[in-house]
């Protein structure tokens, strides 16, 4: 994982970008994860931790009806909160994840292990639904490493400045 967050921050730094994270399932894993490196303020901008709906509503500004009409673990409120990371702060990418890391929640259409990411840089918000096993902690840190891994990615196709 620290060669991972190193990477990022380096792909960050080197476009002069800042970073937020919208984490619900997770509860700050992520925003752990960068803070464990040294000098992570010169690329982490904040980090929401949106456990509830009402989080989701009052720090993200995630539209309730939408979370009552396709409920809080979907694509739409995912990208949501993306969105709502970037507007909320002064980062210019982020990261948001939502989903049922267990052991209870999950139903036949949303089982446990149903996480879903968004990332939103200024290329555009991309989005994904990931089944991830194993156990509460398995599938926590399972999404810090993806939602980290897929942002490098997306950060390292933006041309530098």
């Amino acid at each position: 994982m620290a060669r991972l967050v190193e990477d990022l921050a380096a792909a960050l730094l080197a476009r002069g970008w800042m970073l937020a994270t919208a984490e619900s399932c997770t509860g700050g894993l992520i925003a752990g994860a960068c803070t464990d490196l040294a000098g992570s303020s010169n690329w982490l901008e904040r980090g929401f931790v949106s456990y509830s709906n009402a989080a989701k509503t009052e720090l993200l500004g995630v539209d309730a009806a939408l979370i009552a009409h396709h409920g809080a673990v979907s694509e739409p409120v995912a990208r949501a909160m993306a969105q709502g990371a970037l507007q909320h702060s002064k980062a210019q990418c982020a990261l948001a994840v939502t989903g049922i890391a267990g052991p209870g929640g999950g139903s036949a259409d949303k089982p446990v292990g149903t996480v879903w990411f968004a990332w939103a840089t200024p290329s555009g918000v991309h989005s994904e639904l990931q089944l991830l096993n194993g156990d509460r902690t398995q599938v926590r840190s399972a999404t810090v490493q993806h939602s980290l891994a897929v942002l490098l990615s997306l950060v390292q196709a933006a041309p530098a400045p």
